[in-house]
């Protein structure tokens, strides 16, 4: 059964599959808000009787909108049958990444076969919305940049991205129930919430933590101060010069002075 967003369980224990929460919510949207409070036996009547609710926008309506709305993000070739393949692809690198997404992050995901080029490779994904909001959402690391998509239940998806030479860093806060990511940016810190998502928050900050820190580390290395071992061993070549004549006793102690302040 295919449950890779999590486990779609009902109000009498049944468990159905994403394509069948993914039909029965098209029928009746309170589904995806509110799915235990139904049965399996309301689930097949949904689908059997294709009650289709008027206020539903029509699937490739809302698309168009959605790649209309956000051109200057998404990337590709929108037909059917590439967006088609591409989410068979996606899906596979998010079952090869162990993805545990929350059933709630359903919309973002079909999001991705738009927003991701055909060569851009999925690194890291987690649960992850904006500080202080109410919007389901995920956070996407892939080699060039990383990616926010969140939406709120009957609002349009909201994409942003943060290219690798914008960000200055990242860090974690950590948390028991909600840990935050957050990126460091050159003008500003954008913080994630990630939402009964601990462990899962932990691992995609591991997998990032390195190439975005690396030049902040590099940075600490370049000031890390001279061993004392160093420094004495060139007082001693001082000293030497100085008791051969090639130094004079001034410029002996300059030298020894910016060597102690190396220490």
């Amino acid at each position: 059964m295919d449950t890779l967003l999590g486990e779609n369980k009902l109000s009498d224990d049944g468990v159905i599959c994403n394509q069948c929460l993914d039909r029965a919510s098209n029928i009746n949207q309170e589904v995806l808000s509110n799915l235990k409070k139904f049965s399996l036996a309301d689930i097949k009547n949904f689908i059997e009787k294709q009650q289709i609710q008027p206020a539903i926008i029509d699937e490739q309506q809302e698309m168009d909108d959605f790649t209309s709305e956000h051109n200057n993000i998404l990337k590709g070739d929108f037909s059917s049958d590439v967006i088609k393949r591409r989410r068979k692809e996606i899906k596979k690198e998010l079952e090869l990444l162990n993805a545990n997404l929350s059933m709630f992050t359903k919309g973002e995901i079909k999001k991705l076969p738009y927003i991701l080029s055909a060569d851009e490779k999925i690194l890291a994904i987690t649960d992850a919305q904006y500080l202080n909001t109410l919007d389901a959402g995920i956070l996407v690391a892939t080699p060039g940049r990383l990616i926010s998509v969140s939406k709120s239940m009957f609002s349009p998806a909201k994409i942003s991205e943060y290219p690798n030479e914008t960000i200055a860093s990242v860090s974690f806060v950590p948390h028991s129930r909600s840990p935050i990511i957050k990126i460091h940016t050159e003008d500003r810190i954008v913080e994630f919430e990630c939402y009964n998502a601990k462990t899962d928050a932990e691992m995609f900050y591991d997998k990032i933590k390195n190439r975005y820190n690396k030049e902040a580390q590099k940075q600490k290395v370049s000031v890390t101060p001279e061993s004392s071992a160093t420094v004495i061993e060139q007082l001693e070549q001082l000293g030497k010069l100085r008791e051969n004549g090639i130094l004079t006793g001034e410029e002996f102690a300059e030298q020894k002075k910016k060597l102690l302040g190396k220490l």
